[in-house]
């Protein structure tokens, strides 16, 4: 008997996907307080996208540049035995991070141990006053007490499904699918 293929369904259109990325950029505007301290550190790879773009729309609402970092915690992972090997991307921190409100910034969270990769690699980087999470997808399944303070979707999933997020910057079109039968 053969494998039956992937179904993917998809969860949230290019439009739904940009509405959800502005309620998000809110949430973060109305916590943040002194939006000059703010910072986004997008995760590698589809978190720097959305850490992108929800700089761009607090701009665009708050008429604020929020700088825009990129982290890769590849060196990090407590699973490189398992992925295999992989080529680091570049981490670029664009300010002092001391005293600042960092935002991690993720596309989905799972089990929460990228997240806590991340946080050990921001050690690395300076002492943040505060660090909070966002991410646009959060499927569940949590493995660490690793909670986000800002989510785009809920997104009840079973450990067989996978979640797909698209950004038209990576993938030449943008939404969420969630993929049956795929792991």
């Amino acid at each position: 008997m053969f494998p039956m293929p992937p179904e993917a369904i998809e969860i949230l259109t290019p439009q739904e996907s940009k509405r959800t990325i502005t309620r998000l950029a809110s949430q973060i505007v109305e916590k943040a307080g002194d939006l000059r301290n703010l910072v986004l550190i997008g995760i590698h790879t589809r978190g720097v996208p959305l850490a992108r773009r929800l700089s761009m729309q607090i701009q665009h609402l708050e008429e604020i540049h929020v700088p825009v970092g990129s982290l890769d915690i590849t060196f990090y992972r407590d699973d490189l035995d398992r992925i295999g090997a992989r080529t680091p991307e570049k981490t670029d921190i664009p300010v002092d991070l001391a005293g600042k409100h960092v935002v991690l910034v993720d596309d989905v969270i799972y089990k929460g141990r990228t997240v806590r990769a991340a946080l050990d690699a921001m050690n690395d980087h300076g002492r943040p006053n505060v660090i909070r999470l966002a991410v646009l997808i959060d499927r569940g399944h949590r493995e660490v007490p690793i909670q986000p303070d800002f989510v785009g979707k809920r997104l009840p999933t079973s450990k067989e499904e996978r979640v797909s997020v698209y950004f038209s910057e990576v993938h030449g079109r943008d939404g969420v699918e969630l993929v049956k039968g795929s792991v």
